[in-house]
């Protein structure tokens, strides 16, 4: 090589360093301004003082949920979704809605009250109805309320039809479809990939495995969730009906004879709603907004808006003018949401470990009663239990336990709600599934079809047997079945105890069978039908106290939780959306997870004796 080319090729090399050095300092530069725009974040939402609120007079006070309305609110888990973490949509918990509205109502300075529901992505109907409830009695005060969407998905409806106004987009839609229950069913994938789930069951209802060991839904199965199903729809029809001043077959006629009544007018969605009377008027987003000032008036400083004040500010305002008084009696609340597991578990799942710790709290804070709200579709039956006990020694140290059930309080959930005084529950509740299952799958087949083997030498027939990558054997399959059908004859001895009635009686309404709040109150599975607002009214009266005060014993987030959530609240919002929507497959993985989530549930198969008292159809709609 001559030293000429050996000089240009020196040179080449340079050139193209020098570009890719400014690069790399160019992708650390961008990374540290991330990391300090971060931190600012942080900083603003931990640390940062509380803005000054003001409630202006004759405000609206705007009910704009984002996300979900839940229960609680779930401990964002990992690195942010923006930065590559698990995605967690945002939520908004109903029990801070319904205080802000029954705070509004004997507020003199809040003159009336708007729903702005296009962000509210999701909930379940008995969460609606709540929500609606506390609308009610603000509108008993005889302050007005307005709803206006540019579009109402069947959720946003429902709140929206407790309005004594319904605006809606004249480009808009209102979607409603009915309630169904949908899901996949992996047999024969499983069967591909030579995995061998064995499954042990009490009952013919207990349908949570079914996803599992079937390609379709059982007979069983299909009788169990029609009737269900029928009766939320029934609910949700004669709420709408009732509200609106309809027909009662008016829902029916709207959804099934849709494309007729579209075509009757000239095919615009909007209009064939106001045709049916399911909305008062047709209204641009812009002219909603003018109409509004005319009644309330201009928002200061902002001439595009009318005057009003949101929910979650209104609240934190009210809360810093209306402090706890040390010297009342207390009722605790504690909130338990999501699956039950054994041993401790963040916010949105009940870890045994973490609730009984929360309940022995509430004792120890010497309230006169316990408020237990339960959110749950159940899981471990030892861990149930163990929740169980907590609570039957509370009812022993002289502290009522009353139970609100929320959306769903089913097999673990129920199994936990035996140890209290009193059961609510909402008409729209899902409850009941009182079954036993043991599930156990192993992977020996697909490690042999890979060329992977097991094989050595234990003392006992049972060593080695609940190994996931060799067969389970006949002895160790006898045991646990025999475990699921004593853990099932448990669960009937302890509704029957709780209950009043008989192992046998129980069970006639067991096997896994699911029932609405309504249902259950007919079958004596609980006392009351009410909202949580009821079970504290009803706490109260069980532990004779006339003045009270409600305080909510929760776990303390850790300082890396408390930053999570920082970061999830405050730069997800505003970055996480916009990257997401650039990232096609991270949106495609996104839309897979309902599909994928029996195979997800996989993990939570952790009880120490492989036994479950968990629903899978328990998401109500």
């Amino acid at each position: 090589m001559t030293e000429s080319s050996t000089h240009n090729k020196g040179f080449i090399r340079r050139f193209f360093g020098a570009i890719g050095g400014a690069i790399t300092w160019l992708r650390r530069v961008f990374t540290n301004l991330l990391f300090l725009l971060i931190l600012l974040f942080i900083g603003i939402a931990i640390f940062g003082g509380e803005e000054r609120i003001t409630v202006p007079q004759g405000a609206a006070l705007k009910i704009a949920p984002a996300g979900y309305l839940v229960d609680e609110v779930t401990q964002p888990a990992g690195i942010p979704a923006f930065l590559g973490g698990r995605a967690t949509p945002p939520e908004t918990r109903v029990k801070d809605l319904v205080e802000a509205i029954d705070r509004a109502a004997n507020d003199n300075r809040i003159s009336s009250l708007v729903l702005e529901l296009d962000h509210l992505a999701g909930a379940s109907l008995s969460k609606l109805e709540e929500v609606g409830e506390a609308v009610q009695r603000f509108k008993a005060k005889e302050k007005p309320v307005y709803a206006f969407g540019d579009n109402y998905t069947q959720g946003q409806y429902f709140l929206a039809s407790y309005a004594d106004n319904v605006y809606l987009n004249p480009m808009g839609s209102l979607l409603i479809t009915g309630f169904g229950s949908y899901r996949n069913y992996y047999k024969s994938a499983l069967d591909k990939l030579k995995i061998n789930f064995h499954v042990f069951r009490v009952g013919d209802y207990k349908d949570f495995i079914e996803p599992y060991t079937r390609d379709d839904m059982s007979p069983a199965s299909r009788e169990n969730n029609q009737r269900w199903l029928h009766q939320l729809w029934g609910e949700y029809t004669e709420q709408v009906t009732g509200l609106r001043n309809l027909p009662p077959n008016a829902v029916d006629a709207f959804v099934n004879e849709l494309p007729e009544n579209m075509r009757a007018n000239g095919g615009s969605w909007a209009k064939a709603a106001l045709s049916n009377k399911l909305v008062d008027k047709l209204a641009s987003r812009r002219a909603v907004v003018s109409e509004l000032q005319e009644k309330v008036g201009v928002a200061e400083g902002n001439k595009q808006q009318y005057k009003s004040i949101d929910a979650m500010s209104y609240l934190r305002q009210a809360r810093l003018t209306n402090l706890p008084n040390p010297q009342s009696d207390k009722i605790g609340l504690i909130t338990a949401s999501g699956a039950i597991i054994d041993g401790e578990a963040p916010a949105g799942q009940i870890g045994s470990t973490t609730l009984n710790k929360l309940i022995a709290n509430a004792r120890d804070k010497k309230v006169k009663a316990l408020v237990l709200r339960i959110d749950s579709p159940g899981g471990s039956a030892f861990a149930s239990e163990a929740i169980r006990q907590e609570l039957l020694a509370t009812r022993e140290a002289g502290i009522p336990v009353i139970i609100s059930m929320g959306s769903v309080a089913a097999s673990g959930g129920y199994w936990i709600s035996t140890a209290s005084d009193r059961v609510w529950a909402s008409p729209s509740t899902i409850t009941g599934s009182i079954g036993v299952f043991g599930a156990f799958p192993t992977f020996e087949d697909s490690m042999e079809h890979l060329g992977i083997y097991n094989d050595g030498i234990g003392t006992t027939e049972l060593a080695g047997a609940m190994r996931i990558d060799r067969p389970l054997p006949e002895m160790a399959a006898n045991i646990i079945q025999q475990g699921v059908e004593h853990t099932y004859n448990q669960f009937l001895r302890i509704v029957a105890e709780a209950r009043h009635s008989t192992p046998e009686e129980v069970h006639k309404i067991a096997q896994g069978q699911v029932w609405t709040g309504r249902t259950a109150l007919e079958l004596g599975l609980v006392d009351e039908l009410g909202n949580l607002k009821d079970a504290i009214a009803d706490a109260a009266q069980v532990a004779e106290l006339d003045q009270f005060e409600v305080i909510e014993i929760q776990r303390e987030l850790t300082p890396s939780e408390r930053i999570m959530r920082a970061l999830a609240d405050n730069v997800d919002a505003v970055i996480g959306e916009t990257v997401r929507t650039n990232m096609p497959l991270g949106a495609w993985l996104q839309s897979l997870q309902p599909a994928l989530q029996p195979l997800q549930e996989l993990h939570s198969f952790q009880d120490p004796r492989a036994l479950y008292v968990r629903c899978m159809n328990c998401v109500a709609p």
